[in-house]
């Protein structure tokens, strides 16, 4: 690559319909495109990035299926760098720098100034399993939402004899089709992890946690098989949105320290109940829950951290290949961190 000085700054837009892209260098000045967001257009712009002969670095923001395949596209491309943005660092450094207004163009020089700015961590692209796998888990996740909502109407309609019988049918034949979807997608994510030896093992590992079954071992390696290789522990946790924010300032304004939220919701969703199976089922789980509500933590706090906790031992777990230890946990979860 060039040196930064005649490295193209780029920051790209990305939207359902087009993408939106300004550049700039040193010695040349700021230009902007729009083109659609399609391969040929992906192809396009990869080719204006690098016209010229010029070295490109590139930040988007992490928009979902509409990003997904121009980030693929130029992480192909030669001579050019990408970084995927999360868009709430985005919004932060837009406010940081006394950002306003929010439309695709500014939004784009938002990007390009972040990378000419900000230090630069390049996009390693998960394996195709991997994303395989969340985007089955994902899916599994919203079914089983509508199917909960579908048992609470039937819950309700059970209430009363005023309504159609036909719709009590409908609700409960529903209810069974939701029932038989879940299955399919789970069969096809188990077929993803046996087809992935890496994945297998990993699997493998989570579900020697007590609490965690098929369905949650499959939720967390669907997210978890997708971060980049290098994040420790604690940047699993902001992954997560599990880290502590604490708010302190002078003698009088100490509000209770809560969780950021700021990171990956479907992380935090997944979590969630391994955590709460593990604190009834296992011993050591069971002491540290007791021993956070002794100190005069709410259930809630103490959920929470047991969630946080049980990260860190994941990530332990998985990084040395082994499963399980609730001793071992336990004292590791009692130390700061």
């Amino acid at each position: 690559m060039a040196t930064s000085a005649a490295m193209r700054m780029v920051g790209i837009d990305v939207s359902a319909g087009w993408i939106d892209v300004e550049r700039a260098a040193a010695d040349e000045p700021v230009a902007v495109r729009r083109v659609a967001n399609t391969a040929a257009g992906h192809r396009a712009v990869g080719r204006w990035l690098t016209q010229g002969g010029r070295d490109a670095r590139v930040v988007l923001e992490a928009t979902g299926v509409y990003s997904w395949d121009l980030a693929l596209a130029l992480q192909r491309t030669a001579r050019v760098e990408v970084m995927v943005l999360n868009p709430r660092v985005s919004k932060d450094f837009a406010g940081a720098c006394g950002q306003r207004a929010s439309t695709d163009a500014t939004a784009a020089r938002r990007l390009r100034e972040y990378a000419a700015r900000m230090p630069f961590v390049p996009w390693v692209p998960p394996s195709a399993a991997a994303l395989e796998l969340r985007a089955l888990m994902r899916r599994v996740a919203a079914v089983v939402e509508m199917r909960t909502q579908e048992h609470n109407r039937w819950h309700a309609l059970r209430a009363t004899a005023a309504l159609p019988a036909a719709v009590r049918t409908e609700v409960r034949t529903h209810i069974q089709s939701l029932g038989r979807q879940i299955a399919r997608l789970e069969r096809a994510a188990r077929t993803v992890v046996q087809s992935a030896p890496a994945l297998q093992a990993r699997y493998d590992r989570l579900r020697s946690i007590p609490g965690v079954g098929v369905r949650s071992a499959l939720g967390l390696l669907a997210e978890l098989a997708v971060l980049p290789p290098t994040l420790t522990a604690r940047q699993w946790v902001a992954q997560a949105g599990l880290d502590p924010r604490p708010v302190r300032s002078g003698s009088s304004v100490h509000p209770p320290v809560r969780i950021s939220k700021r990171g990956n919701v479907h992380l935090r969703r997944v979590l969630f109940m391994p955590a709460l199976v593990a604190v009834r089922r296992s011993p050591a789980v069971q002491r540290l829950a007791t021993q956070l509500t002794a100190q005069g933590k709410a259930p809630l706090q103490v959920l929470v951290a047991v969630m946080r906790k049980l990260l860190h031992a994941i990530y332990g777990m998985l990084k040395a290949n082994t499963d399980f230890d609730g001793e071992r946990f336990r004292r590791s979860a009692l130390a700061p961190t």
